[in-house]
């Protein structure tokens, strides 16, 4: 551009000029053509990226539940107020004999996007088939098909706000998160009021599984594993079903992630004695090497209730063998999972699952590869943040 004074020069100007200069051969100051220009801006200007579509972020929660009345309550306000809350959750009322129908009436005429059913009583209610039974009871009659997550929710949790978003946002970043969860805290003797910032005490749970009060899944994950065993230790067989495909399930224990369990694992029914022995039938049920459920035991000893808690679980799956109860039919999970246990004791537990992600990346790339989200060349995010090469 020319400038005189301060006038802009008129591009028709420089144009003209341009153009008379090429009939007579004359060469003038001009500034260079309108027209070439534009060309050469549009050959210097970056294509335009095609924006991201916005991520499904519907989720489906089921809840089974029987006389809880003293902690659905608190269950409820904390989904009620979560910052992305359910597309649909579905409330199954398996035969409660206290308040329980009551409050739950009061929320669902409140929230359009809370169901209930009455489920019509078994007579006493078997943990493990019990729960799942009344769990498929609302999953079917859900359209789950519309919902890109579904998670199987206990009444007796209360949650952070953010719960399900932090969830959903971490599964976003790495595709092959086929399950997960964050860390149950239980109150300790001191917090009477029950709250988050009173004493916590860890259930303890492993990073290899997410939480069974809680199962966040990704559908198609969900659909690909065949859903949940209906027995006692289903919340264990799906994440070995997972890895088996590819699939991470896992548990992280972030502060923002972790939720207060009002009632401590395995105390619901009969107490958590019995569902400690419960417990071990669970692991006699699934397949479970004798030498991982020694060291199990052992382990168990060292948290509360200290010392009975994980004798009690030893007993379980030691009564089970003893009896020669019934054994999951599935010779190659079996084959799986005791060469994962094994692999535990041998290197560690972190250390065998993340061998163990590694080793079946690939099997998860070739089934999965319409979900990868390239963050760069080659790769995807990885269980913890990290790129994976989905070589």
């Amino acid at each position: 551009m020319v400038f005189s004074g301060t006038r802009r020069a008129d591009p028709k100007d420089s144009v003209e000029a341009h153009l008379e200069n090429r009939q007579t051969g004359e060469r003038t100051r001009t500034s260079p053509p309108l027209y070439p220009l534009r060309r050469w801006c549009q050959t210097r200007r970056r294509p335009m990226e095609t924006p991201r579509p916005a991520p499904d972020r519907s989720y489906l929660l089921i809840s089974p539940c029987r006389d809880e009345a003293q902690f659905v309550r608190r269950t409820l306000d904390s989904v009620v107020a979560q910052s992305i809350p359910p597309a649909k959750w579905i409330i199954v009322d398996d035969g409660s004999t206290d308040e329980t129908p009551e409050i739950l009436s009061e929320y669902a005429a409140e929230h359009d996007f809370i169901e209930v059913l009455r489920k019509p009583s078994d007579g006493e209610r078997k943990v493990g088939p019990g729960v799942i039974a009344a769990f498929y009871h609302g999953y079917e009659r859900a359209q789950p098909e519309r919902y890109e997550y579904v998670c199987k929710l206990d009444v007796d949790l209360e949650l952070p706000g953010d719960y399900f978003e932090r969830i959903m946002r971490q599964m976003e970043a790495n595709p092959r998160i086929g399950t997960f969860s964050g860390k149950p805290y239980y109150p300790g003797p001191s917090n009477v009021r029950k709250t988050f910032d009173g004493e916590l005490i860890s259930e303890g749970c492993g990073n290899d599984t997410s939480v069974g009060a809680i199962k966040f899944f990704r559908r198609r994950c969900f659909e690909e594993i065949g859903g949940f065993e209906r027995e006692v230790m289903w919340d264990g067989i799906d994440c070995h079903r997972c890895r088996m495909l590819g699939w991470i399930a896992e548990s992280r224990d972030e502060p923002e992630l972790r939720f207060l369990h009002l009632r401590p694992m395995g105390s619901s029914h009969k107490g958590i004695i019995t569902g400690r022995k419960r417990h071990g039938f669970g692991q006699w049920f699934m397949g479970t090497s004798p030498l991982y459920m020694l060291a199990s035991s052992i382990f168990r000893m060292s948290r509360p209730p200290f010392i009975v808690g994980g004798a009690a679980m030893g007993w379980g799956y030691l009564e089970s063998a003893l009896k020669r109860k019934r054994r999951l039919d599935d010779p190659e999970f079996r084959s799986f999972l005791r060469k994962y246990q094994f692999d535990v004791l041998v290197k560690g537990k972190s250390r065998a699952v993340a061998d163990l992600n590694e080793k079946q990346a690939a099997r998860w790339f070739r089934d999965h590869g319409d979900m990868v989200q390239p963050a760069g060349p080659g790769t995807v995010s990885g269980a913890s943040g990290s790129p994976v090469s989905n070589a």
